[in-house]
């Protein structure tokens, strides 16, 4: 379990246990669910990270909503969208390993994550990381109840594959931005989780 989900979870905790102290059971339980809910939603599984060359594996856990082509810097790049319900993991992964070249924050909206405009719109996280396998940008991106991103890293740090680097509290959204030539594994509709489904191969630059 990542730290923030003890800084929400152990106070409801405590709270219920002293209405538990006080015999209000019925609310002691309210606050006791409440605070299973939020430490699941914090939980952190380890991942079997794919080791084969040329593997770039998803940043999150959820559902392909998007796959699509758009302008990056003039350049022509393959979008895979994923929606992070509340229910899935929401600590992210790096995709590659390399080094994170940019870290911006960009101010914005706050529309359903899984809607199309949430990729423009929305509040949003973009870092850049580039290795071997070339560029990848991944926009962590806000949503109506995920007003917080969290992101651990900084420009110049070097990543490995699978690593985490951050995580966007109660349902969000990933944008992973790839190179058109990048042989994508996934489609529309898979669930997909961090660090260990593979978004898809490509060969290692000299």
């Amino acid at each position: 379990m990542v730290k923030e989900g003890y800084w929400y979870g152990l106070p409801l905790v405590l709270v219920a246990g002293g209405l538990i102290g006080l015999k209000v059971y019925g609310l002691a339980a309210f606050f006791l669910i409440l605070a299973f809910l939020i430490l699941n939603f914090f939980r952190d599984p380890d991942r079997k990270i794919p080791t084969e060359s040329g593997v770039i594996v998803s940043p999150a856990d959820g559902r392909v909503v998007q796959v699509l082509e758009e302008n990056l810097e003039g350049q022509r790049v393959r979008r895979v969208s994923i929606f992070m319900s509340p229910l899935d993991v929401h600590v992210n992964r790096a995709p590659i390993s390399g080094t994170i070249r940019e870290v911006s924050y960009q101010k914005g909206a706050f529309h359903i994550a899984s809607q199309p405009r949430a990729s423009l719109e929305n509040e949003q996280n973009v870092f850049t990381i580039e290795g071997e396998q070339g560029k990848v940008v991944v926009r962590q991106i806000a949503g109506v109840l995920a007003r917080r991103i969290v992101f651990w890293k900084k420009p110049g740090d070097r990543l490995e594959r699978g690593e985490r680097v951050g995580l966007i509290k109660f349902g969000s959204r990933v944008d992973v931005l790839l190179d058109s030539e990048v042989e994508l594994r996934i489609k529309v509709g898979d669930h997909i989780q961090a660090g260990s489904s593979i978004l898809g191969l490509t060969r290692a630059k000299d």
